[in-house]
């Protein structure tokens, strides 16, 4: 098996269930700081903070996946990611309920997320679903989460407004 044929993934929970990241996304992972609120941005968007100089808009990833919010505890953490958008490049962060572990997966292991009508929002957001030692793994699609704009691909999930414009 070559490396092409495995991925590897930072792993976190929200709301109990277990979700990952290509691992070549991440930037960082730090304790939790509340963001600055930012006017005029979609619910799930709960401000930005400012890492070494850099303002980075965070999102909380429950809201996002459209779960009920919930207050910080000892063990949020922000998960701060390198967005691809449109070929450009920039820094997001989500906030996760807990860090899991690096996971490498195979992969035939991953699966193509469950096409059904209801879950639609919800397979925008997901590359596939991993599954590793009898537990199911989400891979988000770190793009996805936080769109560019309202006219392109994920217009659903984000209930037709972009996440940083104003209207």
């Amino acid at each position: 098996m070559t490396i092409a044929d495995q991925a590897q993934l930072l792993t976190f929970f929200v709301s109990g269930a277990e979700y990952g990241v290509d691992i070549l996304r991440v930037q960082e992972i730090r304790g939790w700081s509340a963001p600055m609120p930012m006017p005029r941005t979609p619910p799930f968007v709960k401000g930005v903070i400012n890492i070494r100089g850099d303002i980075v808009p965070i999102a909380d990833l429950r809201e996002r996946l459209g779960m009920a919010s919930q207050d910080a505890t000892a063990t949020t953490a922000i998960v701060v990611l390198r967005i691809d958008h449109g070929g450009r490049s920039t820094v997001r962060g989500i906030v996760v309920d807990a860090m899991s572990d690096v996971t490498t997966v195979d992969a035939a292991q991953i699966k193509p997320p469950p096409d059904v009508a209801e879950a639609a929002a919800f397979a925008a957001l997901a590359r596939g679903i991993a599954i590793v030692d009898d537990k199911l793994i989400t891979i988000l699609d770190v793009d996805g989460v936080f769109p560019s704009s309202p006219s392109n691909d994920n217009r659903d999930a984000l209930d037709a407004s972009a996440a940083f414009a104003t209207p």
